[in-house]
């Protein structure tokens, strides 16, 4: 086992430098990168895409620009920029060094956990991301967690109780809660209990309050949790179909094999039948499904609802990123999103010899 886990980490290396080259050699073809973003804010009148202007440099420098004036935020009446203001902006950014440089100073810098600076929010992109990354795991840890709660037990059971009127009405229920948008669900939790309408019961901004670190120990969990009750309850409320419908599928195709009626016939208890053995056997698809599930509420999950309820979580910087073009942002979150996923797909492999100890993947390999 050990073995497999040393192969299983090793792997992670090829694989991050697989999915970070394609990804960098494709964005660099694309038009409309972070130089062509600064000229179109500057003939825009929008300097402050840029950074703003700096004593000694061209942008400072050429206060007249083909008859239009560059003052300290604003550039009006351009009719073209001088090639040496372009240069400058290539300069800043990094583009005047050959393709392949760049590629092999990125490929050093993550190596090292180095992912250089915003271009665009004025900060490194490491502290970008160690800001953003509670939001994220907070979202993603605790949806994931409820979900897997509640559904698991609630598959069993609807396994158990095969076409029952339990199994029916709460097939309706969930297949109900699949079919509503979680972007809809939060705008209808933010009406009815965040002041929108109704009751002003729960927090519309933030992970945490502004006097978070004045609360004593207690005060924060309760803090942190009354910010978190409605953007979980507004991602969880689609999860629960699907690995529900899972669990009570892999145990109803479990029950109605042989062992198991073998079982019976000796005069075991069905307690005992379902989870001493079926239960091993049946979870393997559902742990299987874990880390999907995970950086789903992760990343895509989450994007809508951290903009609806202001949390400046991983999704929402990823997609500010690829929005603005800030390519060191873009792929800091994508090495660490990445990342997360490879090792949990590990940690997913460790669980299955949790379920069952007869399944040994170092044997295998």
């Amino acid at each position: 086992m050990t073995s497999y886990l040393l192969k299983r980490l090793l792997l992670i290396i090829p694989t991050l430098w697989a999915i970070i080259t394609l990804n960098f050699f494709i964005v660099q073809i694309a038009p409309g990168g972070p130089v062509d973003q600064a000229i179109a804010a500057i003939e825009l009148g929008q300097t402050a895409g840029f950074g703003g202007s700096h004593g000694g440099d061209p942008l400072s420098r050429n206060q007249t620009l083909h008859g239009g004036q560059l003052g300290d935020n604003q550039y009006r009446g351009a009719r073209g920029l001088d090639p040496e203001v372009i240069a400058e902006i290539t300069r800043r950014y990094g583009f005047d060094k050959p393709l392949h440089e760049r590629y092999f100073r990125m490929l050093w810098q993550y190596v090292r956990f180095d992912f250089g600076d915003s271009l665009f929010r004025g900060a490194s992109v490491m502290q970008l991301i160690k800001d953003s990354l509670p939001v994220s795991v907070s979202l993603g840890v605790w949806s994931t967690l409820i979900i897997y709660l509640v559904s698991i037990p609630l598959g069993i059971k609807k396994a158990v109780r095969n076409g029952s009127t339990f199994d029916t009405w709460s097939s309706s229920l969930i297949i109900i809660g699949y079919a509503i948008p979680a972007f809809l669900f939060a705008v209808l939790l933010i009406v009815l209990f965040a002041g929108g309408s109704y009751l002003d019961w729960f927090p519309l901004r933030g992970l945490v309050s502004g006097d978070f670190d004045a609360l004593p120990w207690y005060g924060k969990i309760t803090d942190y949790f009354w910010h978190l009750t409605l953007p979980v309850l507004a991602m969880v409320i689609g999860g629960f179909a699907t690995l529900t419908m899972l669990t009570k599928n892999a145990f109803l195709d479990e029950i109605r094999k042989q062992y198991v009626i073998t079982a019976r016939a000796k005069g075991l208890k069905e307690g005992a039948i379902l989870y001493r053995h079926v239960f091993r056997n049946a979870m393997m698809l559902v742990i299987a499904g874990f880390p999907a599930t995970f950086i789903s509420m992760f990343f895509t999950g989450s994007l809508l609802i951290e903009v609806m309820f202001s949390l400046n979580g991983l999704g929402l910087l990823g997609y500010d990123a690829t929005l603005s073009r800030d390519y060191p942002v873009m792929f800091g979150t994508l090495y660490i999103f990445t990342l997360i996923g490879l090792l949990l797909n590990i940690i997913s492999d460790m669980t299955y010899t949790l379920v069952d100890p007869r399944i040994d993947f170092g044997r295998r390999h």
